[in-house]
């Protein structure tokens, strides 16, 4: 079984949400016990992102986090949206 390309999913699952899809950037990097990836969209589109309740967001981390490897070695993945108010 190969290994998910968490950055490409991550990219696949949000541009169609977004009004400015070329605004995205997504920044990687590891912790001791994380993959986290931070998203950063133009701050119209955060809302979108995060839906209301954060209903969208959790439904992108869930997504994100069903498709990390299982391996007993392999770090949780983290999802950040950066929304521009702190």
């Amino acid at each position: 079984m190969t290994e998910t390309d968490i950055e490409t999913l991550i990219r696949s699952l949000v541009t169609p949400l977004l009004k400015h899809p070329e605004k995205l950037s997504i920044t990687a990097s590891e912790t001791n016990r994380f993959r986290q990836f931070t998203v950063d969209v133009a701050p119209t589109d955060v809302g979108r992102l995060i839906g209301r309740q954060g209903h969208v967001a959790a439904a992108l981390r869930t997504v994100v986090e069903g498709a990390r490897s299982r391996r007993s070695n392999s770090k949780k993945v983290r999802l950040l949206i950066n929304d521009h108010r702190h």
